[in-house]
Order: C-alpha cells, then structure tokens, then sequence
C-alpha cells in the first residue's frame, strides 16, 4: 500500500479501497472493487462497474453501464463502450477493439440502437482483435491478435483471422488442447470432451 500512495491517490467509495494514478478521471458514481489499480490517463465514465482485483491499464475508457467483473485485466489503449460486459477473469489485450453500433453514421444518432456484447468469464482476448457487437465470447475462449470476431465464439474455442474462425480449443488454464477420440487432458490436470462443435470440461 506503501508504494502505491507513492505513485498515486488510495481513493476510497462506498467502502472499497482502489488505487488510482493522478491522472485518470473517476465520474461518479460508478463502482470500483477494492484492489482494481487505474492507470495513466484513463476514464471511468459515471455509471461504470469495476468488480475486484482488476487492472486498468493507460488510456482506458469504461463507458457508462458497462461492467466490468472480478480480477479482469484490460491493457492499454482500450475502449469499453456502453453495451459491453465483461465477465470474471477475462484478459483484454492491448488495443483491441469493441463496438456499439453496427451501422454507424456520423450524422445520425443510433443510442437507442446500441447491441449488447458478453465476454464470458475467463476469455482472452489478443491484442488488435476486433469485436463486433452483438456477439457472445464464450467461457475460457481464446482471440487471437488481430482476429476479427463476426459471430458468438464458442467455449473454450481458439479463434484466429478474418473473419474469426475456430482453429483448435484451449484449457482453462491458456495452453492449446490436444484431443484424441475426443477427449484431451491438459497438462495442468483438466479433462475435457468434444461433442460435436461443442467442448466441455470432464471427470474421466
């Protein structure tokens, strides 16, 4: 703690304890889990939530009602706009993109026309990939840098290109599976079975 009043200001809402670098924005109210750490220059709109234990790297905006879960890392240069939730334990990778809007135009207003996109608890998401609103990251799934995500991404799928397509599946704990007759075991211990384009974490 120490270090950080160094670096920055503790600051302290609804009884939570988060550290902020001096300068980010904070607009309240928005909620911000004890142990997040808020970096250089980024922006936590009003109306943010920002669960526990997070990272919130440099030039960051969390846009009003999104929500951001437990021990989530986003890296630099990312934009969390309104229509985006993020679940427990999901990696952002640096400058990868969202959207809102599927069919903007400077010139007209599309608020009401904003599509919801669910990153799913424990997904990776790799530097420069692009989201494309509307669509479901699922469980554990893995973006590859630069992939161009067009429609939902599976559990645990390993997606790659553009547009984003499946090229293998991952374990929880990030290393590419290997399967045979369609079951793999990773070597940090999980189990996991294919059933059809489905894969799911198994006991035997």
């Amino acid at each position: 703690q120490e270090s950080l009043e160094r670096m920055g200001e503790p600051v302290s809402m609804r009884r939570r304890l988060y550290f902020a670098h001096p300068t980010a924005v904070i607009d309240e109210p928005c909620e911000i889990g004890e142990g997040t750490k808020i970096w250089h220059f980024s922006h936590i709109m009003s109306g943010a939530k920002i669960g526990k234990g997070g990272t919130i790297g440099q030039n960051i905006m969390i846009a009003p009602e999104v929500s951001i879960g437990n021990s989530v890392k986003i890296q630099n240069n990312v934009s969390v706009f309104e229509g985006v939730i993020v679940e427990d334990d999901v990696f952002l990778g640096p400058s990868m993109v969202f959207t809102n809007v599927t069919n903007p135009r400077s010139f007209i207003s599309r608020r009401g026309e904003f599509k919801k996109t669910v990153v799913k608890r424990g997904a990776t998401i790799g530097a420069n990939a692009t989201i494309i609103c509307g669509n479901t990251i699922g469980k554990y799934a893995f973006v590859g840098a630069g992939a161009v995500v067009t429609k939902d991404v599976l559990d645990y799928a390993l997606v790659v290109e553009n547009p984003a397509r499946i090229t293998g599946w991952m374990c929880e704990c990030g290393i590419k599976l290997n399967f045979s007759d369609n079951f793999a075991a990773c070597k940090c211990g999980k189990k996991y079975k294919k059933s059809g384009d489905r894969v799911v974490v198994t006991n035997r």
